[in-house]
């Protein structure tokens, strides 16, 4: 899902709190009129996109995957929570290791992380070892989310630091609107263990575009890292997280069984579709978010989780209509398409100078309700069968 996003107001108003840039190959800049290196910013969005793709390519294979390694789709879609959890409990544990050291490095044996644990996914003799690729996976995102953003703004002139977060996070709607339909349909098409090969093949090209285009940069001043015992303690901080737990785990609850999801509806329509329907949606409200947020984040806030508790209801009433089915999913993309921004604002508005201690947490909760939406739906469509996930997902949301 968007975990690294950070709002772009927080260190534009705050340029003396951008950390200075190392000693890398950066382009001289124009001090009257600066430019973005953009390649170097593309290569980020890309790495973001990579990240997303990895995390939710099962979510559409489900059934391929199932009838691949003889299992069911309950256990397939631990293949996310394995993910998940190797982010929930490396994420704090990498970033604090290694946010002292040049930044190029790690995001080269980041990267290089997920050619290894795709490609060990893609020839997995067995569910055991795919779920541990999956775990490894998991663990490099963590760290990518962790720095992703800081080297962003590092590489970048100062006045044009929110212009360089956003195309470097840019990957993620990308991810999610384009990519994961298209890998769904890739999937059918060629089979599960092909669509995770092509991935593994996109990361070794994004590793040689980064060695050519990413300048370096220097880690973080060990002096100016807050413990994040401090931070948690910060007034508004808990009830974030606390909301990002809560909505994260409902997506999710949908997100990674809406195969099955989909086929027990029948509205006719395939997972792929309603995947490209969930991203197209999904930009459709990081735009409006993007417009609206410094003017009315509270109001927005509201707005966007009553709008997923009315898609949940659509879907789990009447969700077998094809049209009652695509409004389901297209409030549902919406309405959730502007979270990762809108809980980010609101924690930088909350933690101030500690926003990026904050945002390394937001990133083990997120994925923690990703770990819970997997592992708790495999639960859900045992028990209760695939209909009952619009209905726990209004659960989870409260």
């Amino acid at each position: 899902m968007n975990y690294g996003v950070i709002d772009p107001k927080l260190v534009v108003d705050q340029p003396s709190a951008l950390p200075q840039t190392g000693g890398g190959p950066l382009a001289v800049q124009d001090s009257a009129a600066p430019r973005p290196p953009w390649s170097a910013l593309l290569a980020m969005a890309a790495t973001a996109f990579i990240v997303i793709m990895t995390e939710t390519l099962p979510a559409g294979l489900l059934s391929q995957i199932s009838e691949g390694l003889v299992i069911s789709e309950a256990a397939a879609g631990q293949m996310i929570s394995a993910y998940a959890l190797g982010a929930v409990l490396c994420a704090i544990p990498a970033i604090t290791l290694t946010r002292g050291h040049r930044r190029k490095p790690i995001l080269i044996a980041a990267v290089s992380g997920f050619v290894l644990a795709n490609t060990i996914t893609a020839l997995a003799p067995d569910f055991a070892v795919a779920l541990g690729a999956r775990f490894v996976a998991g663990a490099f995102s963590g760290m990518l989310w962790g720095m992703l953003a800081s080297y962003a703004r590092k590489v970048s002139p100062p006045a044009l630091a929110g212009t360089a977060l956003t195309v470097a996070m840019s990957g993620t709607p990308v991810a999610f609107a384009v990519g994961t339909p298209l890998a769904t349909f890739l999937g059918t098409v060629t089979g599960w263990r092909a669509t995770f090969a092509v991935m593994s093949i996109a990361a070794v090209a994004l590793v040689v575009w980064i060695v050519a285009a990413v300048p370096d940069a220097s880690g973080q001043n060990r002096t100016a890292q807050t413990p994040l015992r401090r931070v948690i303690l910060i007034p508004g901080v808990g009830s974030i997280l606390a909301v990002v737990l809560g909505w994260f785990l409902a997506h999710n609850l949908l997100y990674t069984y809406v195969s099955p999801i989909v086929e027990h509806l029948g509205s006719g329509i395939r997972v792929d579709v309603a995947l490209a329907i969930f991203g197209v949606a999904s930009l459709a409200g990081i735009v409006v978010t993007g417009a609206l947020v410094d003017h009315m984040l509270r109001r927005l806030v509201l707005a966007s989780l009553l709008a997923f508790a009315i898609g949940a209801v659509v879907l789990a009433v009447v969700g077998s209509n094809p049209i009652a089915f695509v409004i389901g999913v297209l409030l549902w993309g919406m309405s959730f398409g502007g979270a990762a921004s809108l809980l980010q604002t609101a924690l930088a508005d909350a933690s101030g100078p500690d926003a990026d201690v904050a945002n390394s947490m937001l990133t083990t909760v997120a994925n923690l309700a990703i770990f819970g939406g997997g592992a708790l739906g495999g639960i859900v469509l045992g028990a209760f069968g695939a209909g009952s996930f619009p209905i726990a997902a209004l659960v989870g949301l409260c």
